[in-house]
Order: C-alpha cells, then sequence, then structure tokens
C-alpha cells in the first residue's frame, strides 16, 4: 500500500468539528446538544440575498471572472469606504470564502520554509493554510490573565529570522474576541516597516466590535501600504457561511498577480453566491444594527453567566463573538468529549471547543474552552446551567 503524503500527516484535525461524531452519537442517544463550538450564525441571512437567489433567470450557470464579478467589486470598494478603507475594486479579489484567500495569499505570498509569526491563541485552520504552503508558523502565546492582549514586541523580535516573511493577525481574534488597540497596531506596523514583512490581516468581524475605541484595519496604518494583505468573507455578517464567498485585498500588485494566478488555475468563485453577496450590500442598515445589538447582549449575558460558575474565568470579549473560557478541569479535549459521550442534564448537554486546538505551544489551553455565542439567550441560559452542572460532576475537575 502507497504512503499517504507527510504534509497530510502534518495537517491538524479541526478543534471545532473533530468531537463531531460524539455529538451525532449523544442525538441518536437522544439528547438535544446544544453547539457552542463553531461559529454559526444562527441569525438570518438578509432577505435581500435569498431574493437574488430566487430571482436567478439564467440558461446558463456560467463562469465569472477568476479574480471575481466586477460589480461586486465595485460595490465592495464603497462598501470599504465606510470604515475609511481606501480600496479600489482592482485592489480586490474575490475568493471562495476567507479561507481561500488565506490559503492565496500564503501560496502568493511565501516560499516553502518560510516563517510567519502569530499571536496565539488563533484560528486553527491559520496552521493548515501554512502547512498546504509548506509555510512555517511561529507562535507567541497571549495570556487570558491579560485579556489575551498582543504580546510584547520584543518576544516578537526574537522570533524573527531571515526566513520569517510575515506576520498574521486576526482582528477582532478568533478565537478569543480581542480587539487590537490602535497603540498596539502601530506596534504591529513599526515591526512590519523594521523588518520589511508582509501583514496578513484576517478582518471578517469587522461589524462586531464593542468598544466607543474606533476600529483599526491594518490598512490605517501608514507607512506599509504594500505590505497589507487583507482577507475578509461575507460568512459571519450576513450570515452566509455556505455561500463561500470572501476577498482578498492588497494594494502590492506584485501580489496581486501572483494570487491572481492561483484564482485562474482554479477557474472562479462561485457564481451563486457572488450574486447573493452582492445583494447583500443592498441590505438595510437596520439588518447590521440589529444583528450587532442582538450579538452585544449576548455576550454579557453569556459573560456574566460564566463568570457567576464556581472556578470559571472569561474575560470580556471586545468583538466577534466568541470568548476563550478558564475551565477547573484537568483536559478541556477530555471534558468537552465527556460532555458528549458521558454527560447530560435533563437530557440535554453542548457541545464546546477544547481551547488547546487554537494553540500550537504544547500544554497551552488544556484548562479553556472555546465558546461562540450563536445561540439566543434562552439557549445560552440552558448552555451555561449544562455546564455548571457539568463541572459539579466531572471527575477530572481541579477545584
Amino acid at each position: 500500500m502507497p504512503e499517504v503524503s507527510k504534509r497530510g500527516i502534518r495537517m491538524p484535525e479541526s478543534p471545532i468539528r473533530k468531537l463531531v461524531p460524539f455529538a451525532d452519537k449523544a442525538i441518536a442517544d437522544g439528547k438535544k446538544v446544544f453547539y457552542l463550538n463553531i461559529g454559526q450564525p444562527d441569525l438570518p441571512t438578509p432577505q435581500v440575498a435569498i431574493d437574488a437567489i430566487r430571482r436567478i433567470d439564467r440558461k446558463i450557470l456560467e463562469y465569472s471572472p477568476s479574480d471575481g464579478i466586477r460589480s461586486y467589486r465595485v460595490k465592495l470598494e464603497k462598501y470599504y469606504r465606510k470604515f475609511n478603507i481606501n480600496v479600489s475594486a482592482d485592489d480586490i479579489i474575490i475568493t471562495t470564502g476567507g479561507s481561500e484567500a488565506v490559503t492565496y495569499a500564503f501560496l502568493a505570498c511565501l516560499d516553502p520554509g518560510d516563517e510567519i509569526i502569530v499571536p496565539e491563541p488563533s484560528y486553527a485552520n491559520y496552521t493548515a493554510f501554512a502547512i498546504v504552503a509548506g509555510a512555517v508558523v511561529k507562535t507567541i502565546p497571549s495570556r487570558i490573565e491579560e485579556g489575551f492582549s498582543l504580546p510584547p514586541v520584543d518576544k516578537f523580535e526574537k522570533l524573527i529570522t531571515p526566513r520569517t516573511k510575515g506576520i498574521l493577525i486576526c482582528n477582532p481574534n478568533n478565537p478569543t474576541g480581542y480587539l487590537y488597540t490602535r497603540a498596539e497596531m502601530n506596534k504591529i506596523r513599526d515591526l512590519v516597516k523594521k523588518y520589511d514583512l508582509f501583514l496578513f490581516s484576517d478582518e471578517v468581524y469587522r461589524e462586531f466590535c464593542y468598544t466607543g475605541a474606533p476600529y483599526i484595519s491594518a490598512f490605517h496604518l501608514e507607512g506599509i501600504e504594500n505590505n497589507v494583505i487583507l482577507v475578509d468573507s461575507v460568512s459571519k455578517r450576513y450570515s452566509e457561511c455556505g455561500l463561500r464567498i470572501g476577498a482578498l485585498i492588497t494594494k502590492n500588485k506584485t501580489v496581486r498577480g501572483n494570487v491572481l494566478k492561483f484564482c485562474q488555475a482554479r477557474l472562479s468563485p462561485p457564481l451563486i453566491g457572488q450574486i447573493a453577496a452582492e445583494a447583500s450590500l443592498d441590505a438595510p442598515d437596520e439588518y447590521l444594527l440589529d444583528t450587532y445589538n442582538e450579538y452585544l447582549e449576548r455576550r454579557k449575558f453569556l459573560i456574566d453567566g460564566l463568570n457567576r460558575i464556581n472556578g470559571v474565568y472569561s474575560p470580556i470579549p471586545m468583538g466577534a463573538f466568541y470568548t476563550v473560557a478558564r475551565l477547573p478541569v484537568d483536559d478541556s479535549d477530555k471534558f468537552c468529549k465527556w460532555l458528549l459521550s458521558d454527560f447530560s442534564y435533563q437530557n440535554k448537554t453542548i457541545f464546546m471547543a477544547p481551547a488547546s486546538g487554537f494553540y500550537t505551544t504544547p500544554g497551552l489551553g488544556k484548562n479553556e474552552v472555546r465558546i461562540a455565542y450563536v445561540l439566543n439567550k434562552d439557549d445560552l441560559a440552558t448552555s451555561l446551567k449544562i455546564l455548571e452542572e457539568a463541572l459539579k460532576v466531572y471527575p477530572g475537575r481541579t477545584h
């Protein structure tokens, strides 16, 4: 039997999805499972997007341009201006989800063996995308006691080698919900400028910032305009995860040319997805405002509830719709599996993502979980009660 690739063996399992078989078994056994493990919004997709799909009247569902439908890119240009992100339609390449945008950014900018620096915990699939590109991820831990703020600059500099090509941030952050401040973004800018690095900036949660301070995009940083590759997606702001429409945005013409070649090789991003995504830009202002307010209420409800449970601690996330919480357990991987396979409260249980999967440094996150507040407050209340009752009887409780 031929050997499979070492690349495939190195690919990490998704911490978000690896426990799915246990959730499926719990459901088969008649349990109700509350899914807090995945960033799948439960709020409705804009009606204008649904209507646009229903109105499709084409005899052929053809290839779109490799860089995306131009009318959509022109409308995106206007959308970004609302955030003081001044890019042109020609700076925007439409991708098959934000995942493809990150993968193509790596493939276009990094050679095998090149290194990128990523604060952790971080979105687990970044490591997977780096493995696809043959790149090496060097991580710097942030601390739950400090709310997962940016690690000190000197820790970044200690990791920089001749093979270092970039820094990757997610802002607002998945999995922690942390929102980088202007001062922190300026420190990143200075590093990028000093060492002439790429700045890969995943900004798919920009609509969900819960602080009075202005949102700082990588494109707001002066002097590194040609170093920035911004990643975006419609999945979260419009509850359109299944459309698989993202974007890669850069003013660097050489990077754009490289990315476009990969886009041409895969032919085109999804046609119907682009039609719906373009229509979504016409959603009324109330849609995004209502969505924002709902997550704001859920955030307060969840964080207050978590911190009232004996032994549990969660910092207050300032963006996105996630938090990383510390639990009084010996091993969150075992605990999350135990919740699905061995525990129920009133025939109900919860599915959370073990935070160890969001760290690269061995041993970190072993008593932490990521929770997505993508359920309504009634379901969050039930989930909090289940967690509280589970911790009372879990054999591996630490204190």
